[in-house]
């Protein structure tokens, strides 16, 4: 689910919306761009040449500066006009947007300090300069302004770019906050969550995301997907912790992957199939996904339950909620319902007041532990002002969906995100005002998590597990004391 809050870019179901990024493990473009077209794929396909892929980077990362909307949806949108580009050129274009996204704070930097904008063509010359090692000669044989490529170079952009031959992205003056591409509004929340280990923290957040698959168990096996993808020739391994899940250990177009398309595997961070492990959805229980997007938890949740019982996929967003409901079909799932909610306090959640075994609350979020998968979002913030509007939402939202949860039955608190204040606060502020509740430690649930960032919550980072950033809390609350027996 995406919402919005004071300009700030919350996401708490990256895995619904945004396959990885392309790096070391896979390459691909976001859900919602088709396949190149047949004609792309043939031999006679013109191939589109190195400086006209630059202009189209250029085009694109344009769009992506513009746009309100986050950049995979742009990407998505931009690459479903552009039909005739093949794969190999989807993956160039879209290699080379991350490496300019994921670097905006350090190219701007050293923009600023030889006295130029912050424009996407600056940005685009400097990283081939400071990211590639490419010469003003060798950029000016790109930039000729003749088929498709870009405008050719002007003296003065020879001069700036002469003085950053040999250099490299980083510079010894940079601050850190600038080397670990940190938003200002972020650095002090961060600096509490990592102490010391902030600067390896953000270094992991800087590297592209693994590729990993969540295996739909109503319609296939773990074993069968890896022997599948082993035909493929493709590297593959069973994920430690998560047990429908495997890691792709190579790049790939996505549409080598058959399973996607008949709902076999799901595309799906092990940080999120372990938030899905935690509800403990047992077959023939009532359980309520609050903030379900399109329902990435929602389909491990009711695959967990084997189609057995009663899912409630909600949202605030019926077309989030009209994509769960495809996904849900695909995967062969039935026993889940959608409920478009008017907001956390809408009349069913009053009307349904300790009905449910679970109640999962993936919680809107600022998104920090997404960011080396979506390198944008961490710009898109407000500031300080928006992260307290955030918590206080998350604060309400949780509340609402604690009535939901029957005597005895448990809430989970999940977000995407790796600040204290969104996570551990949020817990600690809902225990006080809601003594029915207690928290449930993770050893006591999952002890084969043996390496939570925290002993009572699921705390991953990328650091340190290779995930995205998240975070999970499990509370139980109260039984219904006994009946009195008659005297």
């Amino acid at each position: 689910m995406r919402l919005a809050s004071a300009g700030f870019p919350v996401s708490c179901a990256p895995e619904t919306a945004r396959p990885p990024v392309t790096g070391q493990s896979a390459r691909t473009v976001p859900k919602g761009s088709p396949p190149a077209s047949p004609a792309a794929s043939r031999t006679d396909h013109r191939p589109v040449t190195p400086a006209a892929r630059l202009q189209a980077t250029l085009d694109l990362l344009t769009d992506v500066e513009s746009a309100a909307r986050p950049a995979d949806a742009v990407v998505a949108a931009w690459f479903r006009g552009r039909r005739s580009l093949d794969d190999e050129d989807r993956g160039a274009v879209f290699d080379l947007l991350h490496a300019l996204l994921r670097h905006r704070a350090r190219l701007g930097w050293r923009l600023a300090r030889a006295g130029r904008s912050e424009s996407p063509r600056n940005r685009l010359l400097a990283w081939l300069m400071l990211g590639e090692g490419r010469t003003p000669d060798q950029i000016g044989r790109l930039f000729t302004g003749v088929a498709g490529a870009p405008a050719v170079l002007t003296d003065q952009e020879r001069a700036w770019l002469t003085p950053l031959r040999g250099g490299s992205i980083d510079h010894p003056a940079m601050p850190e906050e600038v080397r670990a591409e940190c938003p200002p509004w972020a650095a002090a929340p961060l600096r509490r969550r990592f102490g010391e280990e902030f600067g390896t923290e953000m270094a992991a957040l800087l590297t592209p995301p693994p590729l990993d698959l969540r295996v739909n168990p109503m319609k296939t096996t773990r074993e069968a997907i890896l022997h599948g993808l082993k035909d493929l020739g493709l590297r593959a391994e069973p994920l430690r912790l998560a047990p429908h899940g495997i890691r792709v250990r190579q790049r790939l177009a996505l549409s080598r992957l058959p399973w996607l398309k008949t709902g076999e595997v799901e595309i799906q961070d092990e940080g999120s199939q372990l938030v899905a492990m935690l509800v403990d959805a047992r077959p023939g229980e009532r359980v309520v996904d609050f903030c379900a997007g399109a329902g990435g938890k929602t389909l491990a949740i009711a695959a967990q339950m084997k189609n057995k019982g009663r899912v409630v996929a909600c949202d605030i967003h019926d077309t989030r909620l009209e994509r769960c409901a495809e996904r849900l079909r695909n995967a062969g799932l039935h026993n889940v319902e959608t409920r478009l909610l008017a907001s956390e306090t809408d009349r069913w959640v009053k009307r349904h007041k300790g009905g449910f075994d679970r109640v999962l609350v993936d919680a809107p979020c600022s998104g920090t532990g997404t960011w080396r998968r979506n390198p944008d979002a961490r710009w898109r913030a407000a500031d300080e002002a928006g992260l307290a509007s955030l918590v206080a939402l998350q604060g309400r939202i949780l509340a609402s969906a604690a009535r939901l949860v029957k005597p005895g039955g448990r809430l989970v608190y999940a977000t995407c995100s790796m600040l204290i204040e969104e996570n551990e606060d949020v817990v600690a502020a809902f225990l006080a005002a809601h003594p029915a509740f207690s928290l449930v430690p993770l050893r006591t649930l999952a002890p084969q998590i043996e390496t939570s960032a925290h002993p009572d919550f699921l705390s991953l980072t990328p650091a340190r597990h290779d995930t995205d950033g998240f975070f999970a809390a499990v509370l139980q609350r109260e039984a219904a004391p006994a009946p009195t027996a008659l005297a």
